[in-house]
């Protein structure tokens, strides 16, 4: 039963480092300690269940923790630095037909839930393709 533990922690480690996206590096952690488990007993079932039972565990006691961690702060470069912002209306947006915000000095096309008349002030919610989502602004 080694080579099998060895050979699933060697697999899931090689998909780990693929993807990087800390998708398999509970189970490798998992399989490690199935692996040493088979040292101590041949019954593959028990070592199976502390496989999947420790593999889910240190999924959803670790995943949250080390996500924050690794995660980095996202620094908006291009168009998507306009969500959020304040934009003015300079064609009427209603609810079945797109209107026009300009909005860092550039006119975009605009889509909302609600009806904007001509300079009223919306706030950049999104955006879905070449056109902004927007809504109401408030102060």
């Amino acid at each position: 039963m080694f080579y099998i533990w060895l050979m699933i922690v060697i697999l899931l480690a090689a998909v780990e480092v693929m993807t990087i996206n800390l998708t398999t590096i509970w189970f490798v952690a998992s399989g490690i300690v199935s692996l040493l488990l088979s040292f101590v007993t041949d019954n593959f079932f028990i070592q199976l269940a502390v496989f999947v039972i420790l593999g889910i565990v240190l999924l959803i006691t670790t995943r949250p923790l080390l996500s924050k961690f690794f995660r980095k702060n996202d620094v908006r470069t291009n168009a998507d630095r306009i969500i959020g912002m304040k934009g003015i209306v300079t064609e009427n947006i209603s609810l079945n037909n797109s209107g026009e915000v300009k909005v860092d000095g550039k006119r975009w096309t605009a889509i909302s839930n609600e009806e904007f008349k001509v300079d009223s002030i919306v706030k950049i919610l999104e955006i879905d393709g070449v056109k902004l989502k927007v809504g109401k602004w408030e102060d």
